[in-house]
């Protein structure tokens, strides 16, 4: 099975596909990606306008050198049409709302195959990210990982998640459904994208960073937000340290010393080093020399 490159997206910005004077602005806020949203942000009656805005759309929120994802509807009726036109030149990923099975994603990809054929694009360019948003989905959640096409990312999507249990969305209410997900999501070699807690309260900065830094402890490799004052927040948040490089490095040549020696365990600062120390400490580089090439790209 094929699927695009993971991507580097450490902050998603959320961004109303028919509001212009967010739209005109996005590329400004140093987000990874910019999520053109065609779902929650837009009523019925303005889907079409935020469609038929879409070309003009991706190219602006583009020109930072962010990646653009597009988020669709469900039902059916609606997704296909937001597909149309979502799926052309310079589109990085959709987000796939209200997702229950690997089945519902292959009917999608079909659509995406034959757009992507017609306008010239690289067969299996664009990624799909997984949102979880209801109860039953969680039986799915491991066979999506596994199995379903174009996946690139999963999520749970908290405020539609709660409704649907009947929760009030919280730190406490989302935090086992989002860490299944992410079990599932980390099995697969997927990346998991979110914050421990709920992305609707944007009025604290640093609480956001905070629940982020504890994301990211807990293998989450970025986080979504709906106000582009949390980017920074985020960013820092799913970016490793220089003290944790520096030491990451530090176990890495201590390593090589005692391969050298014929050993496979040693110490380092008064503490064993062993095998998953070391693969850890190699995650962690490569993690950062990926957003170090994100950078340079840019």
């Amino acid at each position: 099975m094929n699927r695009p490159v993971p991507p580097v997206w450490r902050s998603i910005l959320y961004v109303p596909g028919n509001v212009p004077k967010f739209i005109d602005k996005a590329h400004e806020r140093g987000a990874d990606c910019v999520l053109v949203d065609l779902e929650d942000s837009v009523t019925l009656a303005e889907k079409p306008r935020a469609r038929e805005m879409l070309p003009e759309t991706m190219k602006k929120v583009a020109r930072g050198g962010a990646d653009v994802a597009v988020r669709i509807n469900r039902p059916l009726r609606l997704a296909i049409p937001d597909i149309e036109a979502a799926v052309r030149p310079g589109l990085s990923a959709l987000f796939i709302t209200k997702t229950e099975g690997v089945q519902h994603l292959k009917l999608l990809d079909e659509a995406v195959s034959e757009l992507e054929r017609e306008r010239g694009m690289p067969a299996g360019s664009v990624g799909f990210g997984a949102m979880i948003e209801h109860p039953r989905a969680m039986a799915h959640i491991d066979d999506i990982a596994a199995h379903a096409p174009r996946l690139i990312s999963m999520m749970l999507g908290g405020e539609d998640f709660a409704l649907e249990t009947g929760s009030i969305p919280s730190d406490e209410s989302l935090e086992l459904p989002k860490r299944l997900v992410a079990f599932a999501a980390q099995a697969h070699d997927v990346a998991m994208i979110g914050i421990l807690g709920t992305v609707a309260d944007y009025s604290d900065p640093a609480a956001y960073k905070k629940s982020a830094v504890r994301a990211r402890r807990f293998g989450f490799s970025g986080g979504t937000c709906v106000h582009p004052g949390l980017v920074q927040a985020l960013n820092e948040a799913f970016t490793p340290e220089p003290a944790e490089v520096a030491h990451a490095r530090k176990l890495i040549a201590a390593d090589e010393k005692a391969a050298a020696q014929g050993r496979g365990s040693f110490t380092v600062d008064g503490k064993m080093i062993d095998i998953p120390v070391i693969d850890r400490a190699r995650r962690l580089l490569a993690r950062h020399d990926a957003i170090e090439r994100r950078f340079r790209k840019a």
